[in-house]
């Protein structure tokens, strides 16, 4: 009996300590993963979170071509998609789709959480409120939105466009292993703010490409106070309804509900395609230009910083034959564009060791954009 009160004082005074060190975002953390029998962040978490709705209101269909469905995938590419634990792969050619195919269980209605190609939509809301006069330039300081950058030292001079292409100076490890590191904190703590709006900045801005999820969730506190709403509906009146999405999707926030714009669109890999279809046509909806063309060459230019291979949200793969640009998410969420084939390919799943050897771009996707074009272009 006295052994079990000391361990239980024990465990008492640990949760305590680890709430009054910033740490009890870890509670939630192990509620969501260990405890579900998870090991870290998964497609599938988004009913464990607030979220804010993106509704759609006359959803369309894709159209099917003639061929659809009808070339079964070779043996390499089927061996790479299984092992690698995919959920979903479709293959958009021309407009229309050529193939869908699905594994574990998922199905065209499943969603899962896009993870980091929310990236690319954020920067997408920017484009929106640059074109509507909500945000008058791109080059905007951040501090001009929250006055208490100003007193950073770096801060003071960072630009939404230094954010959006990753050259913000932040201090923040882009680390999804360590749960002590800002990642976690923001994936599962209650204030986005907290998490980020705690961050100093370690260099000038515009000196260095570094990937961050920061940089971002800071571009999105700047976009939603421009915008005056929630990301969520903005998304919802700029682009889930003018692109038909077949189903309404969710948007992962925080407990003051700020949606978590570095991350965490709940949706299906159909409604992704069509975001990828977006930019095969210059950000055209039938006759309704519903993304500035300006602004979509800078999104897929890729920047000097990085190497030639970030622009604005998107990875770019021009070394390859077959050049493309693409979405990019935690554990191998894809929307890959190549415009030489007119063709966009989705590839959704839990690739936990995804392998980043192509100058830190995954491997499987050049994988895949080279084999899948073999197959139908």
């Amino acid at each position: 009996m006295v052994i079990l009160i000391y361990f239980l004082t024990f465990i008492i005074l640990a949760a305590l300590l680890f709430y009054l060190l910033g740490y009890g975002y870890l509670f939630s953390g192990i509620s969501k993963t260990y405890l579900r029998g998870k090991t870290s962040a998964n497609i599938d978490d988004g009913k464990f979170f607030t979220s804010n709705l993106i509704a759609t209101e006359s959803p369309k269909l894709w159209e099917e071509a003639p061929e659809y469905n009808k070339t079964e995938l070779p043996k390499n590419i089927v061996e790479d998609l299984i092992h690698s634990n995919t959920a979903s792969f479709l293959v958009v050619k021309n407009g229309k789709l050529v193939h869908e195919q699905y594994w574990k269980g998922y199905h065209q209605l499943s969603k899962t959480n896009s993870f980091s190609m929310a990236k690319a939509v954020t920067v997408m809301l920017l484009g929106k409120a640059l074109e509507e006069g909500k945000i008058k330039n791109i080059n905007d300081k951040f501090s001009d939105y929250f006055d208490e950058f100003n007193t950073k030292e770096f801060g003071k001079e960072v630009t939404l466009k230094n954010l959006a292409q990753m050259e913000s100076g932040l201090n923040w490890d882009e680390d999804y292993k360590n749960p002590f590191l800002p990642n976690a904190k923001a994936y599962y703590g209650k204030s986005l703010m907290k998490a980020t709006f705690s961050r100093n900045f370690k260099e000038n801005p515009g000196n260095r490409f570094e990937y961050q999820s920061g940089s971002t969730q800071l571009l999105g506190f700047a976009v939603r106070k421009a915008v005056d709403q929630s990301l969520a509906s903005y998304l919802s009146e700029k682009f889930w309804i003018p692109l038909g999405m077949e189903q309404n999707a969710e948007w992962s926030t925080d407990e003051s509900g700020m949606e978590k714009t570095y991350c965490c669109i709940h949706s299906n890999a159909r409604d992704f395609a069509k975001l990828g279809q977006l930019f095969l046509d210059n950000g055209k909806v039938g006759d309704q230009q519903i993304l500035n063309l300006d602004f979509i060459e800078q999104m897929r230019t890729p920047t000097q910083k990085s190497g030639e291979i970030y622009g604005m949200g998107f990875w770019i793969n021009n070394d390859n034959p077959i050049k493309h640009y693409y979405f990019l998410g935690l554990q191998g969420q894809y929307i890959v564009m190549i415009p030489e084939h007119q063709m966009v390919i989705v590839r959704t799943g839990s690739y936990n060791n995804l392998p980043k050897n192509d100058r830190g771009r995954p491997d499987q996707v050049k994988f895949l954009v080279n084999e899948t074009v073999k197959l139908f272009a």
